[in-house]
């Protein structure tokens, strides 16, 4: 009886999780197109439901089933037809060794020279290896005439290695390499390709995965391209990168005193000198997971982490920035908390009744905040209940700060904003809708901090719904349409992908039902497009504020509830529908190709 009734257990657990994945898959359909769903999309949803119940409801990776990922990477085309380039800079593969077998020493360095591109030169320091099979190993290879090897006399660990495989060197650029991992065999061809197009680039990393213990491909790593706020939470650029040798040069190398996270420091200190950064969209390195590397776990390296958490610190006094690095409590990353000089913020919030909400998301900005220079501007857009004016005239005579004004037009939510910004004292802008109640203290600290750097455009956050699930988390082109929010329902516990649940993370775009932006760039950009009078606008005006060469971060280790929708209902009538395909169709004649290719989520995580 009791094996049958834990049977039985099993069996409505299995049922309930099948349900839970349903009303899931269901739920973002909803979101997305509001019931008015085409056949074609809606076989879309059916079919990503089957694969996300394979997966055990797991969102985070596409990938996270090993077979699965070797199989695809098996699939994919290699180059058939070689180019013969005009530009052939030598580049100089750097490795530093000590104390590795000579099977994985021997696969690293065969790696390299079975490349497709052939003017390179293997630089390799052995940082004084105890193991006589390291060393009988190079020893080997030392007739190849495209492999210089110097046998260091001390340990000085991997800066000191590193630079003298760097002295060494005769390329133009460098390739950074550990001496157990490996590179595909087109690695420096598409390096090689990417400089032919353009000569001015500096620095160029690409995708990467790991190897497990057995050799078995694992864990890709799809990258954003070159992502700076990304970066002061994550060395997310790691392997493989391809540094121009004259700024190493001027940078001194590696310092000894980051060993551990000592690649990480250079990245740091080389994108403060150069903006001409390129990432190549393959997987061209694989990572060796040892018992040692950080490739297994960073905490196998605490001195790494702790190495980081330096580096970025020294990032903050070299840039002469005001903030803080702390330990992320979720992934083993950092977050920074940039100081401020407590400026203005005018809050913008548009309405049409609904008191009862609206108030409780203007109590949640004056009790629950602790920032507390901002003012609020509260647009009325058409309201009639009583209740809504008597709370208006209620927060009027209660706060210095809050004003309202009064739109007697259709709802046309660009118009509503950029009218109300006429009106706006700050010097930063915080779109916020009225169905929002701030759940973290300095989420107004924090969005402050970020949209004062110089290279920043917009700053979201992570927004929940009221069950606790994710309502988003950054939005990505081409995503369920023109573009839709990442992560749609992922439980509030989901670190999401590379920790893009718990972190700051470079995205195209952020909600503007919670967007700050210094008022100076929203003026430059004029605005928000009021053709674009319901939807669209805020991946719009993020686009524009792109284009202007800033960067958009979503902040996701901050939330706020979101009541989504509930204000103006859902699109749930044809007229709603057929004028949402319209914004569409603006869309994509008014940005073309931009809207074809997201730079900072790639295709393959969808």
């Amino acid at each position: 009886m009791k094996k049958r009734s834990f049977v039985y257990r099993v069996f409505i657990s299995k049922i309930e999780k099948v349900l839970y994945l349903i009303k899931k898959s269901l739920y973002f359909a909803w979101y997305r197109h509001h019931f008015l769903i085409p056949p074609k999309v809606l076989k879309k949803y059916i079919k990503s439901f089957f694969v996300v119940l394979k997966r055990g409801g797991n969102t985070s990776n596409l990938f996270t089933n090993q077979k699965a990922y070797n199989k695809w990477f098996l699939e994919q085309k290699g180059i058939n037809d070689y180019k013969k380039f005009k530009y052939n800079p030598l580049i100089s593969v750097i490795i530093p060794t000590y104390n590795v077998s000579r099977e994985l020493l021997s696969e690293c360095i065969d790696s390299v020279l079975n490349q497709s591109y052939t003017n390179f030169e293997i630089c390799i320091a052995d940082d004084n290896s105890s193991l006589q099979e390291t060393i009988d190993t190079l020893k080997d290879y030392e007739s190849n005439p495209k492999i210089k090897i110097e046998y260091r006399k001390n340990n000085g660990m991997i800066s000191e290695a590193s630079n003298t495989a760097i002295k060494l060197a005769k390329g133009e650029f460098i390739a950074l390499l550990d001496n157990d991992d490996l590179l595909e065999k087109d690695a420096l061809y598409y390096v090689v390709e990417a400089l032919n197009k353009d000569k001015t680039i500096d620095m160029i990393y690409t995708d990467e995965d790991k190897l497990d213990f057995k050799g078995n491909k694992m864990e890709p790593h799809f990258k954003p391209d070159y992502s700076p706020d990304t970066l002061m939470s994550v060395n997310y650029i790691c392997h493989l990168c391809v540094l121009r040798k004259s700024i190493v040069d001027r940078l001194g190398g590696f310092r000894k005193e980051f060993d551990g996270s000592q690649d990480y420091d250079l990245f740091l200190r080389f994108t403060e000198l150069t903006s001409n950064i390129y990432h190549i969209p393959h997987i061209l390195y694989h990572w060796r997971q040892t018992k040692n590397s950080t490739a297994g776990y960073l905490g196998n390296k605490s001195y790494a982490y702790i190495a980081g958490k330096k580096a970025l610190e020294d990032a903050l006094k070299r840039r002469n920035i005001k903030g803080k690095v702390l330990e992320n409590p979720r992934v083993s990353t950092y977050l920074v908390k940039y100081g401020n000089d407590n400026p203005l913020i005018s809050i913008i919030i548009p309405i049409k009744d609904k008191a009862k909400m609206t108030k409780r998301c203007i109590d949640s900005l004056y009790n629950k905040n602790i920032y507390k220079n901002f003012e609020i501007i509260l647009v009325d857009n058409n309201s009639c209940e009583q209740e809504t004016f008597d709370m208006i005239d209620e927060y009027k005579k209660n706060y210095d700060n809050f004003r309202s004004i009064r739109l007697e037009c259709e709802f046309n939510y660009s118009y509503i904003n950029n009218e109300a910004v006429k009106h706006a004292k700050g010097d930063y802008l915080l779109f916020l809708n009225n169905d929002t109640e701030v759940l973290d203290n300095d989420v107004l600290e924090y969005m402050v901090g970020y949209a004062s750097q110089s290279h920043v455009g917009c700053v979201g956050i992570k927004l929940l719904y009221p069950d606790k699930l994710v309502q988003h988390a950054g939005v990505v082109l081409g995503y369920g349409g023109v573009a839709g929010h990442i992560y749609v329902t992922a439980s509030k516990e989901d670190n999401g992908l590379f920790g893009r649940l718990c972190m700051p993370y470079n995205y195209t775009a952020v909600t503007a039902a919670c967007l700050m932006i210094k008022k100076s760039k929203f003026d430059a950009v004029e605005g928000f497009d009021e053709n674009l009078k319901v939807a669209l606008n805020d991946v719009d005006l993020n686009l524009k504020v792109l284009s202007k060469g800033y960067f958009n971060v979503c902040l996701s280790n901050i939330t706020m509830l979101h009541y989504e929708s509930k204000s103006r209902g859902y699109e749930a009538t044809n007229e709603k529908h057929n004028r949402f395909i319209s914004e569409q169709k603006y869309m994509k004649k008014k940005w073309g190709k931009t809207l074809d290719n997201d730079k900072y989520f790639s295709k393959n995580n969808f």
